[in-house]
């Protein structure tokens, strides 16, 4: 019968009753520390429509499946819902480059699955957004550059193929800033995102149209990429749940490569139940993908404690690390109340609160900006209009790569390959790039360190809440200073995994802040538990944007 279709895994999903067991810690991160002044403290709910009381965030991809299996309603139903709203929003917020024509088509097939009682994948009927720089066989894959405008791959992407092998509609692919080389989509070779919480923002990046697309509610979940935050800062920005795994935990075959030591692929969602199953979904061993790792793949979302399972302090006993860095010069002070608030909640659970000190925090945003680009000046010599990328009319060899490069290439990418090659050049090789290999293995081990003494760390996830288009374009100084609290998680290959905590003043509702948590290596389900309670958990806040509430 069509019941014994259900996962057993997500079933378990609502029986399990995880109990953390961590040692206990004697240093505690005070209430007076943490408590500014309510009545002053911008960091508050700000419209009645984000105070309204509401229940905790739900796993949409449970209830899909849920309805489905029940033949409540049918995929070609659900379907219809999300294009429609796509359809509704997508002019203001334009969060895709391509709509896949398939999507009706492929729910009328699992419809005729599901009457003939055939088995159904984790995602079956799930609407997923993949971004533009992830190879899909049956779409165009551009990387937000013009220089492979109409280009349609041989073959999905590792990621893709399982999304597709779960049972997942693949809804089109999301907008991104240029090969992943910016924070806000402005870079992107065709159009710009906007945010959904405030239209004239920036919906970060460069993963924003994936961000955007979850946070509109144009697709249930969806694909990133991570090379320095770029799953996380985005999340922040938009109010959803972004995961950035441990590095190889997912494959990068099919990935378009910028920086091939520090790119992963991550997830969003509109809950830590649905990044949670997505990101299992794509984790796994690939031996397309010589850096993926062997590990095996746990059930994340089978270890999630059921709301009415939890109890008074269902985090007792774990040790949270506030980095303090993270909450000094730079930083808005609105974000740094919001999140010193998110960290008395967990207090609240149960959580031992201190602030730690990562000596080499600093270092890490010069450091990666010199790998990163370095990285991509290589990985990016292929697009020649030869090889691959559209190729310039010319006469001669030399005249026809650089005129399909410059072509093809945004400024922001021009100006990427130059500073990389600048680094790789044998005159300051040493002083450039072997100095950066060097802060990363500092880096490394001030995180090793700290997460010796604690079991998560915690920080926002950008310097401040998204900011006005166009306000840091032409400033790309600025720009990069936003990805200080997320470059050090890609070079040490931590998981980290941001989940709306509150808001602050901006917008017509306010504005979404993420806070970010920081794992040891391959501790994704650790982060994953810790979330979802603290998701389950926190009152009063409503993360749909005005526009789709």
């Amino acid at each position: 019968m069509i019941s014994a279709i259900q996962n057993p895994r997500i079933q378990f999903l609502f029986q399990c009753r995880h109990q953390f067991n961590f040692p206990p810690k004697s240093r505690h991160f005070h209430r007076s520390t943490i408590l500014l002044n309510s009545a002053s403290s911008s960091s508050q709910v700000l419209t009645e429509k984000t105070l309204t009381s509401t229940s905790p965030p739900t796993s949409e991809i449970l209830t899909i499946r849920k309805s489905l299996l029940s033949r409540e309603r049918k995929a070609v139903e659900i379907a219809e819902e999300y294009l429609n709203r796509l359809r509704l929003t997508e002019p203001t917020i334009k969060s895709f480059l391509h709509v896949s024509e398939n999507v009706m088509k492929e729910a009328e097939e699992l419809d005729l699955k599901i009457e003939r009682n055939e088995e159904l994948g984790v995602l079956a009927g799930v609407l997923i957004g993949v971004k533009d720089n992830i190879c899909t066989v049956d779409m165009p894959s551009t990387g937000g550059s013009r220089i492979l405008q109409g280009y349609r791959p041989a073959y999905d992407a590792t990621a893709v193929k399982k999304l597709k092998q779960s049972g997942a509609i693949l809804v089109g692919k999301t907008n991104m800033d240029e090969f992943g080389m910016g924070s806000t989509t402005e870079g992107s070779g065709f159009q710009v995102t906007a945010n959904p919480w405030d239209v004239s923002r920036v919906p970060g990046g460069s993963s924003g149209g994936s961000a955007a697309a979850v946070s509109a509610r144009q697709c249930v979940a969806a694909l990133g990429s991570d090379t320095g935050g770029s799953v996380r800062q985005p999340a922040s920005f938009c109010g959803v749940v972004g995961m950035k795994p441990t590095y190889g935990r997912v494959s990068r075959f099919g990935l378009m490569a910028y920086a091939s030591s520090l790119d992963v692929i991550g997830c969003f969602g509109s809950s830590v139940a649905d990044t949670a199953i997505l990101l299992e979904a794509i984790s796994g061993h690939d031996i397309f993908d010589a850096t993926s790792s062997k590990r095996e793949v746990p059930s994340f979302a089978s270890q999630f404690i059921s709301t009415e399972l939890l109890e008074s302090k269902p985090l007792k006993g774990l040790r949270v690390g506030i980095i303090g860095e993270t909450l000094g010069d730079g930083v808005n002070k609105p974000v740094v109340s919001t999140i010193k608030d998110a960290a008395l909640h967990l207090e609240e659970l149960g959580c031992t609160v201190s602030e730690v000190s990562l000596p080499s925090f600093s270092l890490g945003l010069p450091a990666y900006y010199i790998l990163a680009s370095s990285e991509s000046s290589s990985n990016l010599s292929r697009y020649d209009g030869v090889r691959y990328g559209n190729q310039a009319a010319a006469e001669e060899l030399n005249s026809l790569y650089s005129d399909s490069r410059c072509n093809g290439f945004g400024p922001e990418v021009k100006m990427r390959i130059l500073m990389g090659t600048y680094a790789l050049s044998a005159g300051y090789y040493d002083a450039y790039y072997k100095r950066a290999q060097q802060v990363r293995t500092l880096v490394q081990k001030s995180f090793k360190d700290a997460l010796r003494e604690n079991d998560i760390l915690i920080s926002p996830a950008a310097p401040s809440a998204a900011y006005k288009m166009g306000e840091k374009k032409n400033d790309p100084l600025a720009m990069y200073a936003g990805d200080i609290m997320t470059v050090n998680v890609n070079l040490a290959g931590l998981p980290a995994l941001v989940l709306p905590c509150g808001f602050v003043e901006g917008g017509p509702a306010g504005l979404p802040i993420g806070l970010q948590m920081i794992g040891g290596q391959f501790d994704e389900g650790k982060l994953l538990r810790v979330g979802h309670i603290f998701e389950q958990t926190l009152q009063g806040c409503r993360f749909i944007p005005p526009l789709v509430a």
